[in-house]
């Protein structure tokens, strides 16, 4: 394949074979009627793939498996009497064993005895790397779907509690091609009950797919539900923020705080509030996330009224819808509290502006005072300066002249200096001016 791609078209992008085989990540599950799936979801924080991996080693027949086959986030493996199906996901991994059934067995006695058998050989179940967050028993079954003494052994099975039942897809005649039934209790041997039945020669594609999808719902509706308790707890520190933020408002509004005291309140609930956010901003994106693939996989479902009980989407209509109003109601009150506190901010940082500009206007006012009073010193000193400048120069040439008197030439000093005093102070302050404009040139 990549000999002929690189013959007939442009250099790959580095990563094209990965992507392209993204959608094969995941291959759908195929299981063949009757079985009973034993599935358990595990968070994975803080577990690497290498201690799932020792973990898997552990089961019979696969003691010599490698590491690179875990490299993906998929892998089955068959054991003597059931196969083990591993997941791992962002949050969690998923563990899916898959037994198989007595063909025409009476499942109302099979399933919990079975069960029994799983419960008594948890070692391995037990020791999985993680914390249980999802754990179900998954009854797959032939039967049919229209028999009178269904809902009783139903019952029998899935234990006492309101049992929720759908009829499951559209067929080509317009009829339902399977049911699920449940009531989403955890039992005392910490498992859910749920109970898929379909007419015979189903698929064992088609079985898979159910497995899949049903499971992934409850899986999904369990995570999603884990931004909860994260919005519940915030509850009263945003009450808490909100009342703080109205107090520093009416300081800004009355001016009642010192700019700095101000500042500094705004400072630390800003950064609690930044600091909420950091912390929860993941779960409840990853909580929309979630909610949308249970919306996703409900739909998938094609779920048909049974009569007498509530499907399991009316179930999650009337149970997670409120719970995912009140996380998401959360997190906009969040972001409405960061939005206002970074309005509150500008307010006192427009008016810390203006009373800066008012201050540096007084200093200008001061300093342009100071200035003209230099500049009147400044002409004052000069025409003194030119007053002495002129006496010295009249008194040189008075001498200068008293000379020329005493060697015999006719000349009345004084009148001398008085014919040449306006010469004297015109020169005088021509030659300061030319001093000036020498001072004050702009450089070439």
């Amino acid at each position: 394949m990549n000999e002929i791609t690189s013959r007939f078209l442009p250099p790959e992008v580095a990563q094209r074979h990965e992507l392209h085989n993204e959608v094969h990540a995941r291959p759908s599950a195929r299981v063949r009627l009757p079985a009973l799936i034993v599935y358990v979801a595990v968070l994975n924080e803080g577990i690497s793939r290498e201690q799932e991996w020792a973990h898997l080693r552990r089961l019979p027949g696969h003691e010599d498996l490698s590491l690179e086959s875990l490299q993906g986030n998929f892998l089955r493996l068959r054991c003597d009497l059931f196969t083990v199906k591993w997941e791992r996901h962002t949050e969690f991994t998923r563990y899916s064993i898959v037994q198989a059934l007595p063909a025409h067995a009476d499942w109302g006695a099979v399933l919990p005895e079975l069960a029994s058998q799983v419960a008594a050989g948890t070692d391995w179940l037990r020791g999985l790397p993680g914390q249980t967050m999802a754990a179900i028993h998954l009854g797959m079954l032939q039967a049919d779907m229209t028999a009178p003494d269904l809902m009783p052994k139903a019952q029998a099975w899935l234990g006492d509690g309101a049992v929720l039942a759908s009829r499951m897809g559209n067929t080509t005649d317009g009829a339902s091609h399977s049911c699920i039934l449940t009531h989403f209790r955890i039992g005392a041997d910490g498992f859910e009950r749920m109970l898929v039945l379909a007419p015979e020669g189903t698929s064992e594609a088609r079985a898979g797919r159910i497995s899949q999808r049903v499971l992934e719902v409850e899986t999904y509706r369990l995570m999603a539900l884990r931004g909860l308790p994260v919005a519940k707890n915030l509850s009263s520190m945003l009450s808490a923020a909100e009342s703080q933020l109205a107090d520093i408002t009416g300081l800004l509004e009355r001016k009642g705080e010192s700019d700095q005291a101000l500042l500094d309140l705004l400072v630390s609930l800003a950064a609690r509030i930044e600091r909420a956010t950091a912390e929860h901003g993941f779960r409840f994106s990853a909580t929309r996330a979630y909610d949308t693939l249970v919306s996703q996989r409900l739909a998938e479902l094609r779920e048909r009224p049974i009569s007498g009980t509530q499907t399991l989407g009316e179930f999650m209509q009337r149970r997670l819808s409120p719970a995912m109003a009140t996380v998401q109601a959360t997190e906009k009150r969040l972001a409405s509290l960061a939005e206002r506190v970074s309005r509150t901010s500008a307010l006192l940082r427009t008016r810390v502006d203006i009373a800066t500009e008012a201050q540096n206007q007084v200093l200008l006012e001061k300093l342009t005072r100071g200035q003209e009073l230099q500049l009147r010193l400044q002409v004052t000193v000069e025409g003194l300066s030119m007053a002495a400048i002129s006496y010295y120069v009249v008194s040189l040439l008075l001498y200068a002249f008293k000379g020329m008197k005493a060697y015999g030439v006719p000349i009345h000093p004084e009148i001398a200096v008085a014919l040449l005093l306006p010469l004297v102070l015109w020169s005088v302050w021509r030659s300061r001016q030319k001093i000036h404009e020498k001072l004050h040139q702009p450089d070439a």
